[in-house]
C-alpha cells in the first residue's frame, strides 16, 4: 500500500474521522505529572472517573528538587509540596500507577517511560508535555498535549486530532568520532530552521540514524517539537528490539517475539511518498553548540558568532543582533573565545547512561573550572552510574551529582543558572530565561559540556577524548 510508519500508526488508531479533517483517536499511554492536576481537578467537577487507570501512569518529575529529597515530606517549597501531593492525592483515588519519590523507579518521564518498557512501538503516547515526541524513538506515535486534552485523555482515554502532513529527514553516511545525536538534531534544526516542520510529523531515517542506539534515537525525537514538527519518530528494528527485550513493564516470551515481528512490520514501505523529504550527509556533522536563542542559531564549534550585517532578511537580521545581544556576543567572536560560568548535565534530551558515560569520558582525571551539575534522568540511571562509578568522576572533577528530575532545564525547581550567566548545557531549548531570568544557556551535547567545564569556555570535545572512547 506503499505506507510511511505514520500513516500506520495512525490508521491504527483510529476511532472515528470526521469530514472536516478531526479524528478521535484512541490513545495507549498516557502520563501525567505535577503540572496536571488541573486536568484532575476538571474530571473531578465532571463527576467523571479516569477510564483508563491501567493506560495511565503518573510521574514526579517537573517541579521536584534534585537535592537534599526526604520523601514530599522534605520538599522545602510549599507549592511545589503541595503540587506533589496532588499527584499523589489523584493517582491514588484513581488507581493510577504512580512513579513519586518515593519509587525506586522515579525519573524524568520521557526517561522513564521507554527505559522500563512502558513506550512500545506502534502504540500512541501522550503527555502534558512538549516533548513527549521523545517516546518516537522507539517507533510510537507520541506527541504532547495541553490541559483541558489531558483531561479528555483521562476521561475517555481518546483524543481529537488533525492529521499532520508527513515529513523524512534522511541522514546517511557515518558520523566523525566524539559525535552524537545532539550533534545530528542541532545541525539539521539549523538547516531547515526552527519552523522548518511546522505540520509534520517527522520519520529520521538513514544509515546514520539507524547507527544510532536506542537512547540516542530518543535524543533525536525529543528536540524534533524544536523544528517545529508536531512529533519525531524512528522506526523500530533490530536495535529497538534487543533494547526493549527484558524490560519490566514489557512483554515477555513468546509474547514479546510475536509482538516483535509487528513492531518490525510496521517500517515504511520502499515506495511511500512523504511530503517533504530532506537529506543530509553525516560527514557534513560537526560538534555544534548553539549561539543565540534559538536551537536554529547553531553552528560547528569551529565557527564564528554570525555577522547580522550579512544577512539580508532584515527581519531575520534584528533577531539576530538581538540574540547576540541577549547573550552578551558580537559579531564575529570565536565560539571557542566564549567563557562558560557554570555548566549542566541533564533533562530529558541526554540524562541517559550512554550520556553519562559520554560525559565522564571527559571529565576522568580533570577538573572542571566552573561549577557543574549532573542530574541522571531516573533513580535506575542513578544507580547504575553509581556502579560504574560515573558519580566518583563526577564529583572527583568538581560538578555536583544529584537526584532525578527536571532540574535545570525547566529552572522552576531551585536548580537555575543565575541572571547574566552562562551555561553550557545538554538541555532542549535556549530561549531567553529558560533556565532562569536573564540566563544565557548554550545547547550541545553531554561530550561538549564536559569540554566546556575543563576549558572554562565553549570547547571542541574530540582532542579530550582522544584515546579514551
Amino acid at each position: 500500500m506503499n505506507k510511511t510508519l505514520f500513516d500506520r500508526l495512525w490508521d491504527s488508531h483510529v476511532i472515528l474521522a470526521q469530514e472536516h479533517g478531526d479524528t478521535l483517536l484512541w490513545v495507549d499511554r498516557h502520563f501525567v505529572h505535577e503540572g496536571s492536576h488541573h486536568a484532575f481537578a476538571r474530571i473531578a467537577e465532571l463527576g467523571l472517573p479516569v477510564a483508563r487507570p491501567d493506560l495511565t501512569f503518573g510521574v514526579a518529575d517537573h517541579y521536584v528538587p534534585t537535592r537534599g529529597r526526604a520523601g514530599v515530606a522534605g520538599i522545602p517549597d510549599a507549592t511545589v509540596r503541595g503540587m506533589v501531593e496532588k499527584l499523589m492525592a489523584n493517582t491514588a483515588r484513581h488507581g493510577v500507577r504512580l512513579f513519586g519519590l518515593d519509587d525506586p523507579r522515579q525519573g524524568i518521564v520521557h526517561v522513564v517511560g521507554p527505559e522500563l518498557g512502558i513506550t512500545l512501538p506502534g502504540t500512541l503516547v501522550v503527555c502534558g508535555d512538549s516533548h513527549t515526541a521523545t517516546h518516537g524513538g522507539q517507533g510510537a506515535y507520541s506527541f504532547g498535549i495541553g490541559a483541558s486534552e489531558v483531561a479528555h485523555v483521562l476521561a475517555t482515554q481518546t483524543i481529537w486530532q488533525r492529521k499532520p502532513k508527513s515529513m523524512r529527514i534522511r541522514v546517511e553516511g557515518a558520523m566523525g568520532p566524539g559525535l552524537d545525536a545532539k550533534d545530528m538534531i542541532l545541525t539539521i534544526i539549523a538547516r531547515i530552521g526552527a519552523d522548518g516542520a511546522v505540520g509534520h510529523a517527522v520519520e529520521y531515517a538513514g544509515s546514520a540514524v539507524r547507527a544510532l542506539s536506542v537512547e540516542g534515537r530518543l535524543t533525536l525525537c525529543n528536540m524534533s517539537i524544536e523544528a517545529g514538527a508536531r512529533t519525531g519518530m524512528v522506526a523500530a528494528d533490530a536495535t529497538t528490539i534487543d533494547y526493549l527485550r527484558g524490560r519490566a513493564c514489557a512483554v515477555s516470551g513468546a509474547a514479546f517475539e510475536a509482538a516483535a515481528e509487528g513492531w518490525l512490520a510496521l517500517a515504511s514501505d520502499g515506495e511511500a511518498r512523504f511530503d517533504k523529504e530532506v537529506a543530509l550527509d553525516a560527514a557534513e556533522i560537526a560538534p555544534t553548540i548553539t549561539w543565540g536563542t534559538s536551537p536554529e542559531h547553531a553552528l560547528p564549534i569551529t565557527a564564528r558568532v554570525p555577522d547580522p550585517e550579512q544577512v539580508a532578511d532584515a527581519a531575520k537580521a534584528a533577531h539576530m543582533r538581538d540574540a547576540i545581544a541577549y547573550m552578551g556576543l558580537r559579531a564575529g567572536q570565536l565560539l571557542t573565545d566564549v567563557a562558560v560560568d557554570r555548566v549542566f548535565i541533564g533533562s530529558c534530551t541526554n540524562s541517559r547512561i550512554e550520556d553519562l558515560r559520554s560525559a565522564a569520558a571527559v571529565l576522568a582525571g580533570r577538573t572542571s573550572k566552573v561549577p557543574g551539575l549532573v542530574s541522571p534522568g531516573s533513580a535506575s540511571i542513578k544507580r547504575q552510574a553509581e556502579q560504574e562509578g560515573l558519580d566518583r568522576i563526577f564529583t572527583a572533577a568538581g560538578v555536583e551529582w544529584v537526584d532525578s528530575g527536571c532540574s535545570m532545564c525547566v529552572g522552576m525547581n531551585g536548580d537555575q543558572v543565575a541572571s547574566g550567566e552562562r551555561c553550557a548545557s545538554t538541555t532542549n531549548r535556549n530561549f531567553k530565561g529558560r533556565q532562569g531570568a536573564g540566563a544565557r544557556t548554550h545547547l550541545m551535547s553531554p561530550a561538549m559540556v564536559a569540554a566546556a567545564a575543563v576549558a572554562g569556555h565553549l570547547a571542541d570535545a574530540r582532542p579530550m577524548l582522544a584515546g579514551r572512547t
